[in-house]
């Protein structure tokens, strides 16, 4: 059996891959973790000063000049826009970006994708129901609430689904202006539901803020373990294929165990073999 031949450079080569893939990774999940941390100390910030009452005067300033400057019809328009980012709505909107990609052969897009909406939902309602905060009451609510007021889930949740898209979309694109222009069209559609929230004045600003830095620091970190895991695919597959060319199969057998006898010539399978001598009777 033929033994794979690894040379002394191969093995080099290997080492010196492996190692760049442990800086490259190393750095993806360092960014990721820095923007999860920021994001949660730039939460909790916020948090303190909202139940100090420091935001307080601000956050009444901006609803009541809000307030003065709405009119039926942005009030008409604010309506339609905040129901992009309602529960159902987000849910069949990650549900079907979810399939597209998976469809597509995008697994890991799609599981970011489920990840994002649906670990930032789950902590705007536990960070809901922990602050406990009510609903703006200084201007005529112009739709309908359930929930507390902070953090903003309609703020979270259109970063978490809409943002996450425009990433993904963003990571397809060739060019940098397409990019640019695809990530710009997820930040109007985040900065329009958020804005909505305020002119409906359902919100506080302050509910609107805590609710993206708590989107930003979640979504963040997925996208950080997105970019890690791609990363150790595509260098492992192609290591992988090149381990499964030198490899030789189990049945070959090597060139110098071979047994090298005379191929028979056309001569001698035309000519059949000579009897033995019969003695002399």
């Amino acid at each position: 059996m033929r033994l794979p031949s690894l040379h002394l450079q191969d093995g080099r080569l290997l080492v010196r891959h492996a190692n760049e893939l442990r800086f490259a990774v190393g750095i993806i999940l360092l960014v990721g973790a820095v923007l999860a941390v920021l994001g949660t100390w730039a939460f909790a910030e916020l948090a303190e000063e909202v139940r100090e009452g420091t935001t307080q005067p601000f956050d009444d300033a901006v609803l009541r000049r809000l307030g003065a400057l709405r009119t039926e019809t942005l009030t008409a328009v604010m309506a339609e826009v905040t129901t992009l980012a309602n529960t159902i709505v987000l849910a069949m909107v990650t549900g079907v970006g979810a399939l597209f990609l998976w469809l597509g052969r995008h697994r890991y897009s799609a599981l970011l994708l489920v990840a994002a909406v649906l670990g930032t939902s789950l902590l705007t309602f536990a960070l809901k129901t922990g602050f406990a905060r009510p609903r703006p009451d200084l201007i005529a609510w112009g739709t309908d609430v359930l929930t507390h007021s902070f953090p903003s889930g309609h703020a979270s949740g259109a970063l978490a689904a809409y943002g996450t898209i425009a990433y993904l979309a963003a990571r397809l694109q060739t060019r940098p202006v397409s990019r640019m222009l695809t990530v710009l069209g997820g930040v109007l559609v985040v900065v329009a539901i958020s804005l909505s929230r305020l002119v409906l004045g359902v919100h506080f600003p302050s509910d609107i803020l805590a609710g993206l830095l708590v989107a930003l620091a979640w979504t963040g970190f997925c996208m950080a373990l997105l970019s890690t895991v791609q990363r150790v695919i595509a260098r492992r597959v192609p290591e992988e294929r090149q381990v499964e060319v030198e490899m030789p199969e189990l049945g070959d057998q090597s060139p110098d165990l071979q047994t090298h006898a005379p191929k028979p010539t056309a001569e001698s399978r035309a000519t059949p073999p000579s009897a033995s001598p019969q003695a002399p009777r």
